[in-house]
């Protein structure tokens, strides 16, 4: 675990100076919100002493003289009011009679005054102290009432001679809790920065230190290693964690030494599936070869007997030395001809190597259509190719991919002679060869017009053993090696017929590398 911006330290710092500071300044508004409402009411308080200390000054003069306190109230009488107006923080002052009429009017009341005789008329009909916040004024972090009116009647044995009206300014007031919030808000930062100093080290040593050991551990651990922790003392949930993880890596040790022991199994059991494909592959290629021998051999007895019988007359020495040379030379033909024949057969039935290469399959088709031609099943049968593929080099094994080619012939002049063996005129076979390239891929089409697969079979015929030949006429594995062959080439392999004629289609990728030079 790096020091960087997103890592856990920084996140668990962040969010805890966010809950700090939060729950900091919380309380500081709720701590401003009580010390406003505390000096409000000892406005308030004030403001009542000193409705009261009014009436015994004003209220005596009102009884003596039963007229207005402008005519009978002395100038210092006035000025006392304004002192104790001005020492009270209630620099507005008014007083009424009963009638209404004002008595005493202190300060600039403006605009409020018009509300202060209603309030001071209320305070005289109603005979009840009345108090009103008015006005709006910026308090601390919001806005808040600009004044305190208080009125209350002007009672003198039991008679209400009028009323007091005093009016205080709250802005002295929230520029004290200013101030004072200024200190305060130096005493959070300070708080702040020791619980979080404080919180950083207790999470450090109980959490980020535990689990950066863990990352510790999990980064230097290789596959090969016996993954286990050291033992953690702690008895709370990061100490449940490592025994967890360490009963976690005991079973995940069990289980990757069970999943080895599996992994062996499977080796063992996939070396042997191979073994058996290849021994499948090896009896389908020789089962193939005996057909074809079978074929060869009723092939070359037509040109061994004929050089026998030009070996014949050369023994007896009837010929002259020109019909001699030419008895040699047509002799040195069929001899070629039955050792083209044999070699090719010989290539095909030779040990696979197993290596792929890039081969050329216009070339393959070729060759196997050469060493199908001598066969007697080809008699009968037009072979027609359409080998117009521009890239036709794959990456294969040579003999497998003929060994495919000469499967799928095969079972082509099978279905032809089968269908002419049950007509009963006679009808020529063809086989049509072609090739052709598709996005990526290099397309080898095989066609002919035998008998067809029903539409039932067509979903079985590369199934191990499947065959609709007659018993001793096929093992049913042709065209099932032939499916495994083109699937390990990365290929595949469909069949399509329509009741008479089968149409087989095998792509290939094609390879990107060095074209061979063997087309």
């Amino acid at each position: 675990m790096g020091g960087g911006f997103y890592s856990l330290r920084t996140t668990i710092l962040l969010y805890l100076a966010v809950l700090i500071i939060s729950a900091m300044l919380l309380i500081n508004v709720v701590m401003l919100k009580f010390m406003e409402r505390d000096l409000l009411e000892e406005r308030l308080r004030t403001g009542k002493s000193l409705v009261i200390a009014i009436s015994q000054v004003v209220g005596p003069a009102i009884l003596r003289t039963k007229d207005s306190m402008s005519s009978t109230a002395s100038p210092l009488s006035k000025l006392d009011l304004k002192v104790m107006a001005r020492e009270s923080r209630f620099p507005d002052m008014m007083v009424h009679d009963s009638k209404g009429r004002e008595l005493v009017s202190i300060g600039a009341w403006g605009q409020e005054k018009g509300r202060a005789l209603l309030i001071s008329r209320q305070a005289t009909s109603l005979g009840e102290w009345n108090f009103e916040f008015s006005g709006s004024t910026w308090g601390v972090i919001w806005f808040a009432p600009q004044y305190l009116t208080v009125s209350a009647p002007l009672e003198q044995g039991g008679l209400i001679l009028g009323a007091v009206t005093i009016r205080s300014h709250l802005q002295d007031i929230y520029g004290r809790l200013r101030k004072s919030e200024r200190v305060i808000l130096i005493y959070i930062v300070l708080n702040s920065m020791v619980l979080l100093a404080f919180g950083v080290y207790l999470l450090s040593r109980s959490v980020i230190r535990p689990i950066n050991k863990l990352l510790q551990i999990t980064e230097e651990f290789h596959l090969k290693d016996t993954f286990s922790l050291p033992p953690q003392p702690l008895h709370n949930e990061m100490g449940q964690l490592y025994r967890s993880l360490n009963m976690m890596l005991k079973r995940l040790d069990e289980n990757r030494a069970e999943l080895r022991r599996h992994i062996k199994k499977l080796e063992r059991t996939n070396q042997a599936l191979e073994k058996a494909q290849e021994e499948i592959i090896r009896s389908e290629k020789l089962a193939s070869v005996g057909r074809l021998a079978t074929g060869i051999a009723h092939e070359i007895g037509n040109p061994i007997g004929i050089v026998l019988g030009y070996l014949d007359l050369l023994k007896r020495q009837q010929l002259d030395e020109a019909e001699a040379r030419d008895s040699l030379e047509r002799m040195e033909t069929e001899i070629a001809r039955i050792n083209t024949i044999i070699r090719q057969l010989l290539d095909f039935a030779r040990p696979m190597d197993g290596e792929k290469r890039p081969v050329s399959v216009n070339s393959l088709i070729r060759d196997t259509l050469e060493m199908m031609r001598p066969q007697p099943m080809m008699r009968e049968i037009e072979i027609s190719t359409n080998l117009r593929a521009a890239r036709d080099t794959v990456l294969a094994t040579p003999n497998q991919l003929k060994q495919v080619f000469l499967n799928i012939l095969m079972n082509a002049t099978d279905a032809i002679n089968e269908l002419s063996a049950q007509s009963e005129t006679s009808r020529k076979g063809l086989i049509t060869v072609e090739t052709k390239n598709d996005s990526e891929n290099i397309e080898i089409i095989f066609r002919d017009n035998g008998i067809g697969i029903p539409e039932k079979d067509l979903t079985h015929i590369f199934d191990p053993f499947f065959t609709t030949k007659e018993p001793g006429k096929g093992t049913g594995l042709g065209l099932s090696v032939s499916y495994s062959i083109v699937e390990s080439l990365g290929g595949s392999i469909e069949a399509r017929s329509q009741g008479s004629g089968t149409e087989i289609v095998v792509r290939l990728p094609i390879f990107h590398g060095n074209e061979p030079h063997d087309k």
